[in-house]
């Protein structure tokens, strides 16, 4: 498809703007934020596909440049290539656009930790996160997650109604996480709010941020005196010898990603199942879809909808774009998950195909087996919510659910809902 292909009316989506100083490639760039993102970026990606190709330029909140890669081969050569496009952020050349409040701050503003190494200190760094997860029981991991959620649905089984965002899978993958960190239960609900404020951005994430840091201090100083089975005492054992601020932001890492990714998961499978009649069957006691959902969800409404991103080392042509040195590029994960490149056919052929891109690619991708950890939190999740609540449903039109304003994360405001009141099992 060329760019002439593009509907009469695809102007309303890309108004015209100037380009940025220094940046002609940008005039006329789509700004990556506002309603029409946040409430349907599936038809922003089309769009944008139509307009300009597999590597669109946009505008992040400020007017601040980047490339989005949307095309699955040019982000899986993206992903592959970390000499060329590599993770440490000090090599942007729009630092001087940066505000030190800006919103975005928290997801490139270089830190200490995994996410932005490179090379062999990455390796080493990752390698000693994976040992960590490695050690986790996932039959222990279910059991959890099962007396979790059954606790979690106690608290609100006899109102007959719901939030299940707020009530259930925000705090359900957070309370197993710090069951995996040793941390105390008292401290999740604050964990909550502030690891979600510090994903979404804005006002307050930074002060947000803070705030999970200092609790990672506090488990880190706890476990050196009481140490146990749990993935900061391993990670503080581990041959690696990690460094105090190393450990704390490889700790920030693996819980919010473990957390808000994993809780949008469930919320995003809980609407599909709650809204597509292709999956009633589950709300009646049936076990199959629970798992083609899931994979669905991964494929076509992905938690994971953009990550900041990669910076390109030198100057270089992706996607027929002329990229330059300090070029900030964000790899679109859902964007490519659709690509009709790869998936002429976007709702056929996803039943046990995992070549989605919804947990990245390559030596940065989401680090072994914390994609398998999270489908057992996920999975669990949505199993014990329709068994213990088989009649439930919205409490509202499908079309008047909110999507969140993150430019990273794709996942419900709210998600009411109804069901006969039920009985408290007292598991938690």
């Amino acid at each position: 498809m060329t760019n002439s292909d593009h509907s009469p009316d695809s102007a309303s989506w890309f108004p015209a703007s100037p380009a940025p100083a220094g940046y002609p490639a940008h005039a006329g760039a789509m700004a990556l934020h506002g309603t029409r993102f946040h409430q349907n970026p599936a038809q922003l990606y089309r769009e944008m596909r139509q307009r300009h190709g597999q590597v669109v330029p946009v505008l992040l909140e400020g007017d601040v440049p980047a490339w989005l890669v949307i095309g699955y081969r040019e982000l899986r050569q993206v992903l592959s290539n970390p000499v060329l496009f590599a993770r440490d952020s000090r090599r942007w050349n729009a630092w001087d656009r940066i505000p030190p409040d800006w919103p975005l701050m928290a997801y490139v503003g270089y830190q200490p930790s995994m996410l932005f190494s490179e090379g062999s200190e990455h390796q080493r760094r990752a390698g000693a996160v994976s040992d960590a997860l490695t050690a986790v029981d996932q039959f222990e991991l279910r059991s959890q997650c099962e007396r979790i959620a059954d606790s979690l649905i106690d608290a609100f089984t006899g109102s007959g109604v719901a939030d299940l965002m707020a009530q259930y899978a925000h705090p359900m993958p957070l309370l197993v996480v710090a069951t995996m960190f040793g941390l105390p239960e008292s401290e999740a609900p604050r964990l909550v709010w502030d690891v979600s404020a510090t994903l979404n951005g804005g006002e307050g994430a930074m002060e947000a941020y803070q705030r999970v840091h200092a609790t990672m201090q506090r488990l880190l100083d706890s476990k050196r005196q009481h140490p146990g089975p749990d993935i900061p005492s391993r990670l503080m054992a581990h041959s690696a010898a990690l460094a105090d601020e190393e450990l704390i932001q490889d700790l920030i890492l693996v819980m919010t990603a473990g957390q808000d990714t994993t809780a949008n998961w469930i919320g995003n499978t809980l609407r599909l199942m709650l809204t597509d009649e292709r999956f009633s069957v589950t709300l009646s006691g049936g076990r199959r879809s629970v798992g083609q959902a899931l994979n669905e969800v991964l494929w076509e409404d992905s938690p994971s909808q953009n990550s900041l991103g990669r910076w390109a080392v030198h100057d270089t042509q992706l996607g027929g774009q002329r990229i330059r040195a300090g070029d900030a590029l964000i790899l679109g994960l859902a964007a490519a998950n659709s690509d009709p490149q790869v998936r002429p056919d976007l709702y056929g052929g996803s039943a046990g195909n995992h070549a989605h891109m919804s947990f990245g690619h390559g030596e940065h991708g989401c680090p072994h087996p914390a994609p398998e950890l999270a489908e057992v939190i996920a999975h669990t999740a949505v199993e014990v919510l329709l068994d213990r609540l088989p009649d439930v449903m919205l409490a509202v039109a499908a079309d008047s659910l909110v999507w969140r304003t993150s430019i990273q994360m794709r996942g419900l405001s709210a998600l009411p809902v109804e069901f006969t009141p039920g009985f408290v099992v007292g598991r938690g």
